[in-house]
């Protein structure tokens, strides 16, 4: 487990004092031991003076010294007065006498010839030891100077002195223990000032670390609070300015994203971003609408295994090769869109890079509204070529004699008046669905009576059916509401609806014209809010696959009949644009068994 970083700096700094106690203590004791022992030895020299004076009378003897009981009691009494252990000991080692030793084992004491201070005093004169007696098991200083008899300059006995060390012992053991409780209360308050050093420098670094780990987690907010001014207070007030920067490139840069995400999701263009290698970077959810996928799908993946169109793969793969801008269409199957795709490329220096845009643009209802167009060019054309070819042709056979038979000019003038009527028809039809079309015409919004308008409208075509054999019937419930709508516009829907059906039904059929109130919220159907008024016959019928045309200006199912039984081919455009002026709907059905229903819905 890894240590705090407060930790170890409490652990340092207790270990450097910790070493450095140790070291200053060792090196008091030693200084105190050296002071006590040169003290000690100064001691010892002043009574080894005074006790070689005392036995000046065993050394003004002639002869060298041997041992003796008069001696031994000499150096015993002399031990006694100077508080030290005296011995005298012969050049060749011997032990001549010693205040220590008891007379009777005096003969048993080892050489001391070999005894460290002898060996000195025998070299310089003077000998010093600091060792435990083997005599006497006390830790001794031992002090040995080299005694010359009379008429010898050099030594003839060895005067060794020895103090005890109890003393000093006790004195340095006491020193110990002062020493550790001093260093013990030092210890403590460097413990006391060194967790508050380190909470001092490592508190701000915490601060850091926390407000680093909070700033990864996406806190923006983060700011650290801190006092000092050394360079812990500079990394401080470093790294917050460096969050107030990051937090406004972040928010810079969210705010561009979220318009560039709100530019993307609100185009109704598809757009694909790809890079060098082809892989989907981004897409919006125009082209996931227009392709049927999602952007989690499409994401990270190669073009080719998600939009499979070999048109689109030529494309792509061109602009990537060469690098340069192209368009194209293609077309979707099975939905039959039509697509404008405008391919761009961009400078990119990585893999990752956007390399390429496609944008595609919906032109499904553009082609067909130019389809619409040339159909209706062609159609109006068509339909205004044929009267005027009919009404030409009569002209010229007038002119080339017709005009001289009564009975074939008037034939003639009739036909060309019926043509030009015709004429007209279509090009009143015509003005009048573009005036519409335009707003040129405004819808009066009043209420009427449905039912009244459903008579006077059956009783204007009632004389066109009889000729024809059919059967009007009418299904009109009682209490119908009235409808908010223009009088003259709806009786023009109900007389255009009536005439196509007495047209396109064969003799002795039934046209049925029915009313009833209706619900125009699937969720709330017991309120009635709409009147659906339909007519039904028993015609020829319309097939499926032409119901969503049969409001187009000029179309026709079966040209040759239509044009067999009159018509302008614009009845129905300008029934669909009243009614969806009016505020309602319009749409054609089949009528089971046989023929066709049209529906028209107009609100309350």
């Amino acid at each position: 487990m890894t240590l705090p970083i407060r930790w170890k700096v409490i652990i340092a700094t207790l270990l450097v004092l910790a070493c450095g106690l140790l070291i200053a203590r060792t090196l008091a004791i030693r200084s105190f031991e050296q002071q006590e022992i040169v003290r000690s030895e100064k001691i010892l020299e002043a009574r080894a003076s005074l006790i070689a004076y005392g036995l000046q009378p065993f050394l003004m003897q002639p002869g060298s010294l041997s041992a003796t009981p008069r001696l031994q009691a000499a150096v015993r009494d002399l031990g006694a007065r100077a508080l030290t252990r005296v011995t005298l000991i012969a050049p060749d080692g011997r032990v001549l006498a010693d205040s220590a030793v008891p007379d009777n084992t005096l003969s048993a004491v080892e050489n001391h010839l070999a005894r460290t201070e002898i060996q000195q005093a025998v070299a310089t004169g003077r000998g010093r030891d600091v060792r435990r007696s083997q005599t006497t098991g006390e830790r001794t200083l031992y002090l040995a100077l080299g005694l010359p008899t009379q008429n010898q300059t050099t030594p003839a006995v060895f005067l060794r002195l020895g103090l005890l060390m109890t003393t000093f012992d006790r004195e340095v053991g006491k020193f110990h223990k002062d020493l550790a409780l001093t260093f013990g209360i030092a210890f403590l308050i460097a413990v006391a000032l060194s967790v508050g050093l380190a909470h001092s420098i490592t508190k701000p670094l915490s601060d850091i670390a926390i407000a680093a780990r909070q700033l990864a987690g996406g806190d923006h907010e983060v700011h650290i609070r801190t006092g000092s001014r050394d360079e812990v207070g500079l990394l401080a007030d470093t790294l917050n300015h460096m969050t107030n920067q990051l937090k406004a490139k972040i928010n810079e840069l969210s705010e561009d994203r979220a318009q560039l995400l709100t530019v993307l999701t609100s185009m109704v263009e598809g757009v694909m971003v790809l890079d060098c290698k082809g892989r989907v970077l981004q897409v919006n959810p125009a082209l996931e609408g227009m392709f049927d996928v999602t952007r989690l799908d499409a994401r990270a993946r190669l073009y080719s295994d998600i939009f499979r169109h070999p048109q689109l793969d030529t494309l792509v793969s061109t602009v990537l090769a060469n690098r340069v801008n192209e368009e194209d269409e293609i077309l979707l199957q099975p939905s039959g869109r039509c697509l404008h795709i405008e391919a761009s490329v961009t400078h990119c220096d990585r893999e990752n890079d956007a390399c390429m845009v496609l944008v595609f643009h919906d032109i499904t209802e553009l082609r067909r509204l130019e389809n619409i167009r040339k159909d209706f060019v062609a159609n109006v054309s068509h339909e205004l070529r044929t009267p005027l070819t009919s009404i030409k042709g009569y002209i010229e056979a007038l002119r080339d004699g017709g005009k001289d038979d009564p009975t074939t000019s008037a034939k003639f003038l009739d036909i060309i008046l019926k043509q030009s009527d015709r004429l007209n028809l279509i090009l009143e039809d015509l003005l009048q669905l573009s005036r519409i079309e335009s707003g040129q015409i405004l819808f009066k919004r009043e209420p009427l009576d449905i039912q009244r308008g459903i008579e006077r409208t059956l009783a204007m075509i009632k004389p066109l059916a009889d000729k024809k054999g059919h059967r009007l019937v009418t299904v009109i419930e009682d209490d119908l509401p009235a409808v908010l709508g223009d009088e003259d516009r709806l009786m023009q829907v109900f007389s255009n609806l009536l005439d196509n059906a007495v047209k396109y039904t064969p003799e002795n059929g039934t046209i049925t014209v029915a009313a009833r109130p209706v619900s125009g919220d699937p969720e709330r159907p017991s309120i009635m809010t709409t009147v659906e008024l339909s007519v039904s016959d028993t015609g020829i019928g319309i097939p499926e696959r032409d119901h969503p045309r049969i409001f187009e200006r000029f179309y026709r199912v079966d040209k040759a009949r239509s044009r067999e039984l009159g018509g302008t081919g614009l009845g129905l455009a300008i029934v669909k644009h009243i009614v969806e002026g009016l505020g309602g709907q319009v749409w054609v059905e089949a009528n089971v068994p046989t023929g066709t229903r049209f529906v028209v819905r107009l609100p309350i």
